[in-house]
C-alpha cells in the first residue's frame, strides 16, 4: 500500500494571500517526505481561488530540487489546456530534474470558466483529451513521432530532453467517465478515484463500477490494475481541530460543485463566493462518512475503507481551505509516525488475502 498527500492550494479568502498558500504546498511537500509518504500530487486550476496551482508540472520540478526520494506527481494536467509539443517537452525535462520521480495524472477538465480564458471549447474537451492520449505514448517513447488528428497536429518532431523513466513515467487516469476509465484499463494505465465526501455506501459502489470496468475491458481489477484512492481523513483527540477540518473539506467541495455547475458567483471577478446548497453534507454527516477521530478510529476506519475498495494508493488530503498549517504539518508527520504504519502492518498481518494491498 502506497500513501501520498494531495495539495490542492487553496485561497479561502483575502487573508491568505497567494503566496502564502504556495509556500504551505511547498513545505507541506517537504514535510511529507520526511513522514515517509510515497508522493506527493499537485493539482491544475485557473483563474480563482479553488485551487492557486495553473502548472503541475511547475510544482513538481521546483519540489524536485527540495526534495530527494518522494515520488511528485499531476493531479491532473488538464490536457485541452496545452499544446501538446510543449506539454510533452516539459514532461520530458521535468522526469528528467526530478530523476525520473515522475506521476504523470491528466484528465479532461470540467470547469468551463478555465477553458473559455484559454479559448477551449469544453464540449471538445473529450475529443481532444482522446487525442493527446494517442500523442504522449508516441512522443515519449519514439525518437521521431507525428500525429494528425481533428484538433491536435504534430509534424515529425523529436522530444530533446528524453525521460529518465523507461518507456515513459507511469500515467494516472482521473474520470467519472466509464469510457475513459475504461480506455485507461486497456493501455494498463493507473486509476485515480474518489468517493468525494461520501462512506462506505458509495464506496462500495464505487468499487462495483471499477469492477465493471475492468471486466468490460478483459482484466481484473485486483489484479491487473493499481488505482488510488483520494480521500479526506484527519486524525486528533481534539474535536475543534476536526471540525475545522471538515468544514475546509466542505469548502471545497461547494467550490468545486459550483465551478462544475456554472453557477459560481463572484463580487470581483476572481474569489468565488462559498455558497451553501440543498445537497451540502452536515458535520455529523461527514464526521460519519470519513476517516476522522482519534488515532485508532483512523486507522480502523481506513482499514474499513480499504477493505471494500481494495486501492493500492490512497491519497490523503492535506491543504484544504485556510486550514492552519502548523496544525496540518503536525497531522502529516502523525500520519507517517503512527497511522501510516499501523495500517501496513494490518494489512501485513491478513496476508495472503490482502497481499495485492500491502507494501
Amino acid at each position: 500500500m502506497e500513501f501520498g498527500v494531495f495539495i490542492l492550494a487553496q485561497q479561502r479568502g483575502y487573508h491568505q494571500t497567494s503566496q502564502q498558500v504556495i509556500g504551505n504546498s511547498i513545505e507541506q511537500t517537504v514535510v511529507a517526505e520526511q513522514a515517509g509518504f510515497n508522493t506527493a500530487w499537485y493539482a491544475e486550476h485557473h483563474f480563482n481561488n479553488y485551487s492557486l496551482s495553473p502548472s503541475p508540472l511547475m510544482m513538481v520540478a521546483h519540489m524536485a530540487a527540495k526534495t530527494k526520494r518522494i515520488r511528485l506527481g499531476t493531479a491532473v494536467c488538464i490536457l485541452p489546456l496545452y499544446q501538446p509539443a510543449r506539454f510533452l517537452a516539459e514532461v520530458g525535462f521535468v522526469d528528467t530534474v526530478s530523476n525520473g520521480r515522475l506521476d504523470l495524472g491528466v484528465g479532461s477538465g470540467y470547469q468551463e470558466f478555465e477553458f473559455e480564458r484559454f479559448g477551449v471549447t469544453i464540449a471538445d474537451a473529450s475529443a481532444i483529451y482522446n487525442e493527446f492520449l494517442d500523442i504522449i505514448p508516441k512522443g515519449l517513447t519514439q525518437r521521431i513521432f507525428e500525429y494528425e488528428g481533428k484538433f491536435l497536429r504534430v509534424p515529425p518532431s523529436s522530444i530533446a530532453v528524453r525521460c529518465v523513466q523507461s518507456p515513459m513515467p507511469p500515467m494516472w487516469i482521473t474520470s467519472g467517465n466509464p469510457v475513459a476509465l475504461g480506455r485507461g484499463v486497456r493501455e494498463d494505465h493507473n486509476l485515480f478515484v474518489t468517493a468525494l465526501l461520501k462512506g462506505n455506501d458509495a464506496i462500495g459502489e464505487l468499487r462495483q463500477r471499477l469492477d465493471k470496468v475492468a471486466a468490460d475491458n478483459g482484466k481484473d481489477l485486483d489484479r491487473d490494475v493499481k488505482f488510488g484512492f483520494l480521500r479526506c481523513a484527519y486524525a486528533s483527540d481534539n474535536q475543534a481541530e476536526i471540525d475545522a477540518y471538515l468544514d475546509c473539506a466542505r469548502f471545497q467541495r461547494r467550490i468545486s460543485e459550483s465551478l462544475k455547475f456554472r453557477r459560481s458567483q463572484s463580487d470581483d471577478g476572481y474569489m468565488i463566493k462559498e455558497v451553501p446548497s440543498d445537497t451540502d453534507p452536515t458535520m455529523e454527516q461527514l464526521r460519519q462518512n470519513l476517516p476522522v477521530g482519534s488515532v485508532n478510529q483512523v486507522i480502523d476506519k481506513m482499514l474499513e475503507e480499504i477493505s471494500i475498495l481494495h486501492p493500492k494508493h490512497i491519497a490523503l488530503q492535506t491543504q484544504l481551505g485556510d486550514f492552519d498549517q502548523k496544525t496540518m504539518l503536525r497531522q502529516i508527520e502523525l500520519w507517517g509516525e503512527k497511522i501510516i504504519p499501523a495500517i501496513k502492518k494490518e494489512l501485513s498481518r491478513n496476508q495472503p488475502a490482502t497481499q495485492a494491498l500491502a507494501a
